[in-house]
């Protein structure tokens, strides 16, 4: 009864209930497009590579000369600069203070070299020429008692003792007189001129001292060494820098026009053609092309960054890197967009949308390129 009547009504129960879950669960969703396609080569035959924007001056980072605490930022980012603007300020109190005591021992060099130029003081001569008659006073005197003494010796009314020291009297004052003489002729020569040279030496390194001091306070201001772009600032007042080589405070460029640094495979280099048409489209964006216009090569084959975004990371791979200035389009461009590029190899044809530009650049692939490499 139960194999007969029960069995058989789960079975068609079970099955119902799987016909049900089966054509009732949702259908496989249709596959989802990319928002953008991938980009493509316009060209029959390319060589393709990573390409980064960059300023037409490069990417230069700003660092600080010497350590210190900043106390004041001048720009922002996106601020135009031109040669000789201040960037920041380090703390400058310390050189200021110097800078007082280089002026004040300037100043005291100064007067000692005035001092020696500007003698006698007139003061000091009549005291020298008093000085003088009063030896000559003297010498007349002794002489006279020297003289006395001579004509008195006969007579016994002096000795021979003093005789002889009426004599030595008298050849002192002699002496006397020549050494007041010879100090009044000094004074009236005025400061020895080796002293001056040397007054004079003590003045220059004053100032040398003082123009020392106002090169280290004017290095305390970092300025911009062109005309430029703020594309990044990296410090903040308050903050303490150093001055290590990788230091990036502040990154300036020059984006009038903006260029495209491309990495080319070592593999694919053989094919590279220097000034060959190239064009560039954007990550994301691979509908608009952008002309690019080729500036040089660095002939340096350097190993390839990853894409990690940590600069001390490398892989095997080794590229060389060619310089490209792009067209100016109404799409916005910004320094560090990353873009996929492609340049016709030799012998390739365009596939689309060939333009004046592009003409004119396959008639040059040849000489151009030559004259690169």
């Amino acid at each position: 009864m139960l194999t007969k009547n029960v069995l058989p009504l789960v079975t068609l129960a079970l099955l119902a209930f799987t016909v049900v879950h089966v054509f009732g669960a949702p259908q496989a969703a249709e596959p989802t497009m990319p928002l953008a396609p991938p980009a493509h080569s316009p060209f029959t035959g390319t060589v393709a590579g990573a390409g980064t924007i960059e300023a037409q001056t490069e990417n230069i980072a700003i660092g600080s000369p010497t350590p210190g605490v900043v106390t004041k930022v001048f720009v922002r980012v996106g601020q135009r600069v031109e040669e000789g603007d201040p960037l920041f300020l380090l703390d400058d109190r310390v050189q200021q203070a110097e800078l007082k005591f280089r002026h004040a021992a300037a100043a005291a060099a100064e007067a000692q070299l005035t001092q020696l130029e500007r003698l006698p003081r007139p003061e000091q001569i009549p005291v020298s020429e008093a000085q003088v008659a009063e030896a000559e006073s003297n010498l007349a005197k002794a002489r006279d008692q020297w003289e006395r003494g001579r004509q008195l010796i006969a007579t016994k009314v002096v000795t021979e003792e003093d005789l002889v020291q009426r004599q030595k009297a008298f050849q002192a004052a002699k002496a006397q007189l020549a050494r007041v003489k010879s100090q009044h002729a000094m004074l009236l020569a005025g400061a020895w001129q080796y002293d001056k040279l040397a007054a004079r030496a003590a003045v220059d390194q004053a100032l040398a001292q003082i123009d020392q001091t106002k090169a280290d306070l004017d290095r305390l201001t970092v300025r911009a060494l062109f005309d430029g772009d703020v594309l990044q600032v990296n410090v903040r007042p308050g903050e303490f820098v150093g001055a290590p080589a990788n230091q990036a405070l502040i990154v300036l460029g020059d984006v009038d026009r903006l260029h495209a640094r491309v990495d080319i495979d070592e593999h694919d280099i053989p094919r590279f053609k220097p000034g060959a048409p190239a064009v560039a489209m954007l990550r994301g964006l691979p509908d608009k092309q952008f002309q690019l216009e080729f500036v040089r090569v660095e002939p340096f084959v350097v190993p390839k960054k990853s894409l990690t975004g940590d600069n001390t990371e490398r892989v095997d791979t080794r590229v060389l890197q060619a310089i490209y200035a792009i067209e100016a389009h109404d799409q916005p461009l910004y320094v560090g967009q990353q873009l996929d590029v492609f340049i016709q190899t030799p012998g390739a044809k365009r596939t689309e949308g060939e333009g004046p530009m592009n003409l004119a650049a396959e008639r040059e692939v040849g000489a151009a390129g030559d004259q690169a490499l």
